[in-house]
């Protein structure tokens, strides 16, 4: 399972850590749950991030590894959602295209790109780290909501308060009319 941290400030994107939490050598599933709710709280309490972001399960055709991917989801999103954050899903082609412009782009594809736009050298000795780091950067970048941003200011959310139905008939008398 990899997982990747990112921090935003004034505007900067930059990393805050990436890794992996090696499973392999648990051969009991429910201890692999255990570590995983353990390694994302840890995560949590540490950087107390604002939102948590998570690949969305891919279709495969080996129904028990769906299982136990999904079973692996569920206790990362309720980790999240003991510390009131929602867990939010991106499909593998959305964070793709989000990264790289492209949906079909390759894991190296992805990884060099987050080394530009994240700025940093090193090289992780597993991709899942990086998958993981694209999720959250791909989140960040659904965040930003450019539809909003590029509203006409007529459409964009008022910050003038709203008045009572009283007031405004009283300052639209021209407008009512009664049969």
């Amino acid at each position: 399972m990899g997982y990747g941290l990112i921090s935003i400030r004034n505007g900067k994107t930059r990393l805050l850590e990436m890794g992996v939490l090696q499973l392999s050598k648990y051969k009991n599933h429910p201890e692999r749950l255990s570590l995983i709710f353990k390694k994302i709280e840890s995560l949590i309490r540490t950087h107390k991030p604002c939102a948590v972001a998570i690949e969305a399960p891919f279709f495969g055709k080996n129904v028990q590894s769906m299982l136990k991917l999904g079973r692996a989801q569920g206790v990362a999103i309720a980790a999240a959602m003991m510390h009131e954050l929602e867990a939010v899903e991106y499909a593998p082609r959305k964070i793709k295209q989000s990264i790289t412009g492209k949906g079909a782009a390759s894991k190296e594809q992805v990884w060099g790109m987050l080394q530009r736009i994240l700025d940093f050298e090193e090289r992780p000795e597993f991709m899942d780290a990086t998958d993981a780091l694209a999720v959250a950067l791909c989140h960040h970048f659904q965040m930003k909501s450019p539809v909003e941003k590029n509203k006409p200011a007529a459409l964009k959310k008022s910050t003038v308060k709203k008045q009572d139905w009283a007031s405004f008939l009283q300052q639209n008398k021209d407008r009512i009319k009664v049969k």
